[in-house]
């Protein structure tokens, strides 16, 4: 077997990245999907040295070879796959921030990270300020001494706030302060926060990359070697909140499919939020796709290629109107969670816990690989 004709990263395309990264057939039996490792422990040298595993909480194969596609797919120099998207944010957060620190959060992001900061990292006095990040003025305003971080979250979760990465990260960089992106809603084949100069980017994997809502996992990419990303490595390993290794392997088998889902589901959501935007009986939609979506020429600048498959919408009511919509769906279910195959609706401001901040009548859409017809249907049928 030619053990040597290593694929190189160089200038090939995201989709065949996506298929052949991180792994080559080198085994013995030449297996072109790399096998399932699950070994929790390997076998030393005769005389005790390591060989390149030891144990499955410090490293894996099948963990090594997701994160070094990952990293390949969004142009990282290294990444860190945790056992959810929540395991990465507080992996990136505890080696960042210090006691007494200052983060600056979107005023529209995941209510995960916003109470994670509020309840655990309180602890260590860590202050935070929830920011519209429509605007760079509005961050520029809440920087203060203490500040060691931006955290963007552009499109953000649930109303598809547009932040100007660029214009935020010059600013991160004037005030030598950390910029780290979740890019979760872009994806990396639609945005690329690295290459536009973020110092970190954080996927949920369960998302997206995954996209079969089947495996549930967190990544955090680098753009250059640190001691944040030597930290991270250490943390990663000693903390222990890493994906298994049937995971590793179930994450790796979908990212060969991502570069071909994300544009039909991106074709599926332009489409219905056409229709949506002019139905009566929807007060408002949010996608960064529609040209009357406050930020939508900075979207399309840094969005290449689609505006992703999430669009959430204001039904004319109240909740109980937005939830007899959500009710009447056929093929859309009624779940939590994003980025599947599958189209999903949620009542955000039901899961968004004790301190909600979607409007009553929201409703999050993920929009997935159904034929666009049987989604427009349906959704025109439950709007009746």
């Amino acid at each position: 077997m030619n053990t040597d004709n290593k694929i190189s990263n160089d200038k090939l395309h995201i989709q065949t990245i996506a298929v052949h990264a991180g792994y080559n057939s080198e085994s013995r039996e030449g297996d072109i999907m790399q096998p399932i490792h699950l070994s929790t422990t390997f076998e030393r040298k005769p005389g005790g040295e390591i060989n390149e595993f030891i144990y499955t909480r410090s490293s894996n194969p099948n963990r090594e070879a997701v994160e070094k596609k990952i990293a390949a797919i969004e142009g990282g120099t290294e990444a860190f796959a945790f056992s959810s998207g929540m395991a990465a944010i507080n992996a990136l957060f505890e080696n960042i921030l210090q006691p007494g620190s200052h983060i600056i959060i979107p005023d529209d992001c995941y209510h995960g990270t916003r109470n994670l900061v509020e309840k655990f990292f309180s602890r260590w006095q860590v202050n935070f300020s929830e920011v519209n990040m429509t605007d760079t003025n509005n961050v520029a305003a809440a920087i203060n001494a203490d500040t060691k971080l931006i955290w963007m979250e552009t499109p953000s979760n649930p109303q598809l706030k547009i932040s100007d990465i660029g214009t935020m990260i010059a600013l991160g960089k004037k005030h030598k302060i950390t910029v780290a992106c979740d890019n979760t809603f872009a994806t990396s084949l639609l945005q690329k926060p690295l290459d536009m100069g973020a110092d970190f980017v954080m996927h949920s994997s369960t998302k997206f990359f995954s996209g079969h809502s089947d495996v549930l996992g967190g990544v955090v990419v680098i753009k250059e070697k640190s001691e944040i990303s030597e930290r991270l490595r250490e943390y990663q390993q000693i903390a222990g909140a890493v994906p298994s290794p049937f995971d590793c392997w179930l994450l790796n088998r979908s990212l060969s499919t991502f570069p071909i889902r994300i544009p039909l589901q991106c074709s599926n959501a332009m489409a219905l939020a056409q229709h949506l935007s002019v139905h009566p009986k929807i007060e408002k939609v949010f996608y960064p796709g529609l040209p009357t979506h406050t930020n939508h020429a900075i979207a399309a600048k840094q969005m290449l290629g689609g505006f992703g498959s999430i669009l959430s919408v204001l039904v004319k009511g109240d909740k109980e109107d937005a939830m007899r919509f959500a009710g009447r769906l056929k093929i859309f279910k009624h779940a939590t969670s994003l980025g599947g195959v599958e189209s999903l609706v949620e009542h955000r401001r039901t899961a968004e816990g004790a301190h909600p901040i979607s409007p009553d009548n929201l409703l999050r859409v993920s929009i997935g690989i159904e034929y666009i017809d049987d989604l427009v249907n349906d959704l025109m049928q439950a709007l009746k």
